[in-house]
């Protein structure tokens, strides 16, 4: 593989396995909860735009999300204290514990597929997953709330 198919390979690659890791584990949650949970867990609270923007989402899906996730108790929405029109969303307590449980069901369904690796490729996986980290972590510019 050359150097301009390996990120178009990672990403459909990496798309496929969390589809795989959720079929395979019966979660039907949208990938999207899971998303703005981590967003929400890593960022800190931010505007509702800010979020669907970051999760790349439209705003009044982002909406309707926040909804269903409220009613759960995954998060919550307070007024913006430097501007009363908006509103700010924040993780839960428990939406941070369902967060953790998704991503320890996600380890123990996908665990089995990468048993047979060995030392140097489990080297190799961690680095890839470090520079990954490493390099999207950065939000998109503007208002990031």
């Amino acid at each position: 593989m050359n150097r301009s198919d390996v990120l178009p390979s990672l990403v459909l690659s990496v798309h496929a396995l969390g589809r795989i890791a959720a079929r395979d584990a019966g979660n039907d949650a949208p990938a999207t909860q899971w998303r703005t949970l981590s967003l929400l867990e890593r960022g800190g609270p931010r505007r509702v735009g800010a979020l669907a923007i970051a999760a790349r989402t439209t705003q009044p899906g982002m909406t309707r999300l926040l909804g269903a996730l409220e009613r759960d108790g995954y998060t919550r929405r307070t007024p913006d204290p430097e501007d009363s029109r908006a509103a700010v969303v924040e993780i839960t307590t428990a939406g941070s514990e369902a967060l953790g449980a998704w991503r320890r069901q996600f380890r123990e369904v996908l665990a089995p597929r990468f048993d047979d690796l060995d030392d140097d490729d489990w080297a190799a996986m961690i680095r890839t997953a470090e520079i990954l980290a490493a390099r999207t972590t950065a939000e998109p510019t503007g208002d990031e709330r």
